[in-house]
């Protein structure tokens, strides 16, 4: 037996729980070295930016002082990359288009460059740029996650669906439950057309269930599919199950493969109901119904909602066109 073996052996009993302590200091740490870096790495880029806009604008200084000062700033700094004619002409345009310094430091700051590049190619407006900026900070998004929320049109969908939680809810979980539903839910990912069935359908997203959890936003944790619920003496199936991790609620979603009808609550209040007596506790909040059809009425569903007594959400989903389905088959014929 080594003496390194023998040593470990021979720890005292709270070693183990300091160990752990300490390595989650150490990279806490390490967050936030890096977090530091990147703070002062966006504001060196903003005040940078800010710098150009002045000498142009003041001193009538040309485009071309910006390939000059690329070349002399990667000489006198060459172990330091983002000092490329291109990307000093994203800082001008960050500072142009970020002009509240008190605003870059506080939250912008927080991003780093590569969230702030994709913002300014995406966007055109500062509200909206601001919005998902904000969306981006509170979820934690990749680069990538913020574009495909930015494609996909979060900012038009979050919020949009129909529901009854401001009166079935109390403040301010009835804004938290609003602001976490959409509509349309986009299920392009499955790679299924409108004539997929509700099996199908429920089927793809539990096989893309990563995917499926990023499109229905922070807070959701799968629980399963096809949950059996026995009431009396016949036994019942939720199509899915998800819990709210900040409602601290269950979440039924029901799919329809259809347009909506306002009895397709009742079959949807009756598995919030079972939950809510056999599977929720009391630290839970009240169950909360999602509806997802293909398509509604909205006048047709506010009416469906108005005598609801529980808290309950109408949204479309959507799946591929047609059309899309079939350029994607050329591009594959073709490679």
């Amino acid at each position: 037996m080594s003496k390194q073996h023998v040593a470990l052996e021979q720890m005292p009993q709270q070693y183990t729980d300091w160990l752990k302590a300490l390595k989650q200091r150490i990279h806490t740490a390490q967050q936030r070295a890096t977090l530091a870096v990147n703070r002062e790495l966006v504001l060196l880029y903003w005040q940078i930016g800010q710098d150009i806009l002045m000498r142009q604008g003041e001193q009538g200084w040309g485009a071309k002082v910006i390939e000059r000062l690329a070349h002399d700033l990667r000489a006198a700094f060459p172990d330091m990359k983002g000092f490329s004619p291109r990307n000093l002409k994203y800082m001008r345009a960050f500072a142009e288009a970020w002009p509240d310094a008190e605003f870059v430091q506080a939250v912008l700051a927080q991003l780093p460059w590569y969230h702030q590049l994709a913002l300014l190619d995406k966007l055109n407006s500062i509200e909206t740029r601001t919005w998902y900026a904000k969306k981006a900070i509170e979820n934690n998004w990749s680069r990538n996650i913020l574009v495909m929320q930015i494609e996909t049109q979060l900012i038009a969908r979050q919020g949009n669906a129909v529901t009854n939680f401001e009166q079935r809810l109390p403040k301010p979980d009835s804004d938290l439950a609003r602001e976490s539903i959409k509509d349309p839910y986009r299920f392009d990912f499955l790679g299924l057309t409108d004539e997929a069935q509700e099996r199908e359908i429920e089927s793809a997203l539990v096989q893309h269930v990563t995917q499926f959890l990023l499109e229905l936003g922070a807070g959701f944790a799968f629980v399963g599919r096809q949950v059996l619920l026995q009431v009396g003496e016949e036994d019942f199936f939720i199509d899915l199950l998800f819990y709210h991790l900040k409602l601290r609620c269950y979440v039924v979603i029901e799919l329809k493969a259809g347009k909506f009808k306002p009895e397709h609550l009742g079959q949807l209040g009756f598995y919030m109901t079972a939950v809510d007596k056999q599977v929720k506790t009391e630290q839970d909040s009240a169950t909360i119904g999602l509806l997802l059809c293909k398509s509604k009425d909205k006048i047709v569903a506010e009416y469906a909602l108005i005598d609801k007594s529980q808290p309950m959400g109408i949204a479309e989903f959507k799946l591929l066109e047609h059309w899309l389905v079939a350029v994607q088959e050329q591009r594959q014929n073709r490679g």
